[in-house]
């Protein structure tokens, strides 16, 4: 049987809650998901770590790029041990030289930790290259130094701002991945795309599964307390997805 896996990425204590009711295979844990998500508080980390499914860290210490100096280097390291600590599955990183190709060096020091501490516990630490892949300039390359460097999986939206409009791209991954890394496609997964990401061959997807929440306090969003628009991960949705998923497990 093909086996085919939903991570649902949260930010709170709520979404780690309906990642779970909703059925969902695995949670990748952030905070900001606004702008593509930062690193966690500690205390989220330690709250998700009782959750009854893998749950894996995004360590971002920051918005924007993923050109990161000595400082940042050094607070994605000791995010690395956070999630080890706290028993965590694993941690999603990455990271990028100026002209956006993959930062070997850096990605290896970080790798190299993250054996050291699941050596330690006894458990490995599983190892996704986050979407600082999607900006590199010859994506099958990067997809092979990613194989190289020993990450487990590649969280991509095959180069685009949403999956969807990457499918060749996709399914060149998938192709030419050859079982020695998952293909893990996010951006823009939801029911209506979802059967067209898996038509590229992709058995592993994240998504949000995020609705706007009504009835907002006008007043926290005057006071920049609140988005415009809040949205809080629905049950409904990761339900939805991943009975669609099973369905078409063969």
């Amino acid at each position: 049987m093909t086996r085919r896996l939903l991570e649902v990425c949260v930010e709170d204590a709520r979404g780690i809650a309906a990642a779970v009711a909703g059925g969902a295979d695995r949670i990748e844990l952030c905070a900001a998901l606004d702008v593509g998500g930062l690193t966690p508080p500690a205390s989220l980390v330690r709250a998700a770590a009782q959750a009854p499914l893998p749950v894996h860290l995004l360590a971002r210490p920051r918005a924007g790029g993923f050109v990161h100096d000595a400082t940042e280097r050094a607070l994605v390291a000791d995010d690395i041990r956070t999630a080890a600590e706290a028993g965590l599955g694993g941690v999603v990183i990455g990271a990028s030289l100026p002209d956006h190709r993959l930062d070997v060096e850096t990605l290896a020091a970080w790798i190299a930790l993250a054996r050291d501490l699941g050596a330690a516990r006894g458990r490995a630490l599983s190892l996704t290259l986050h979407r600082a892949f999607d900006l590199a300039p010859d994506l099958p390359a990067a997809l092979e130094t990613a194989i190289a460097l020993g990450f487990d999986r590649i969280l991509t939206s095959g180069g685009q701002p949403q999956a969807a409009d990457a499918l060749p791209m996709l399914t060149t991954l998938v192709g030419r991945a050859a079982g020695r890394i998952v293909i893990l496609a996010g951006s823009g997964v939801s029911a209506a795309t979802l059967p067209a990401l898996l038509a590229t061959g992709v058995t592993e997807v994240h998504a949000s599964c995020r609705v706007a929440v009504a009835g907002q306090d006008a007043l926290l969003s005057r006071f920049g307390f609140s988005p415009p628009v809040a949205k809080h991960t629905d049950v409904a949705t990761v339900a939805a997805l991943t009975t669609m998923l099973r369905s078409t497990e063969t």
